[in-house]
């Protein structure tokens, strides 16, 4: 009996000593280590920020109302005083030329006609220069369907969006022609921008522009003479408006292009 006792007195004071352990460790939890210890079995997801909440708003293309510098391209008597004041030199680093100094591909990201208005460089060139034009519904920068009449060579030549055209954006002074003249010395931004210049782009025929090439107008002419003159007034515009040098006979030959204009 007294043994009995005894084992029921231990058992107690057992169940005691544990009982006591028990409130020791949970009274030196910190809240810190409790949330840690619920989170382990707390499956439920986290309630997101209001700030995870808001859907990220895609900015809506702003086509530019105008797509040209104003006064560009200058008139006859503007394009003979502005190629008076161009600086006469032959090329230079023609050798170190490469078509990605002037940035891989279209850029919106630029400080000149068209930029940062959401539209493509080609699309704004297209809505500029493509006649019965179609724009799209949803995405007003985006050209559907129109008709290009070629200024180098008056041909007249579809368009439809996603289907294979003859029809090219040119670097009125090519690229190549640009970096003989002086965009050799310039920043990669500036060349940029120059390559996305709607000033200095035109909407034409594949392969009339595939013989055109970098050359300059002492080299090779539009074949259709009746746009001798602006072809003129565009280029001169360019190399003025960039500060671009001339070669000698470039300048006569400009000189002898602007002599059509009436």
């Amino acid at each position: 009996m007294a043994g009995s006792t005894a084992g029921r007195r231990g058992w107690l004071r057992a169940l005691l000593f544990a009982a006591a352990a028990t409130l020791t460790v949970a009274a030196g939890c910190t809240p810190r280590q409790v949330e840690r210890a619920e989170s382990r079995f707390n499956t439920a997801s986290p309630k997101p920020k209001p700030s995870e909440t808001k859907a990220t708003a895609t900015p809506t293309p702003t086509p530019a109302q105008t797509l040209a510098s104003k006064g560009f391209p200058p008139d006859a008597k503007t394009a003979r005083a502005q190629l008076a004041k161009l600086t006469v030199a032959w090329g230079k680093n023609w050798e170190t030329y490469k078509r990605a100094e002037f940035g891989e591909t279209w850029s919106d990201e630029v400080d000149v006609p068209g930029g940062r208005n959401g539209c493509d460089t080609r699309d704004d060139v297209l809505r500029r220069d493509l006649k019965d034009l179609r724009e799209g519904d949803r995405n007003a920068c985006v050209v559907v369907s129109g008709t290009l009449v070629d200024p180098y060579s008056g041909k007249e030549l579809p368009y439809y969006y996603r289907r294979a055209s003859q029809i090219e954006t040119d670097h009125v002074v090519a690229l190549g022609a640009a970096w003989r003249a002086g965009a050799w010395a310039w920043t990669p931004q500036q060349r940029l921008n120059y390559a996305n210049d709607l000033d200095v782009l035109l909407a034409t025929d594949k392969e009339t522009n595939a013989l055109k090439s970098s050359q300059t107008p002492d080299k090779w002419k539009p074949p259709r003479q009746a746009y001798w003159c602006e072809y003129a007034r565009r280029w001169t515009g360019i190399k003025a408006k960039y500060k671009l040098t001339v070669t000698a006979p470039e300048k006569l030959a400009l000189q002898d292009l602007l002599a059509t204009c009436k």
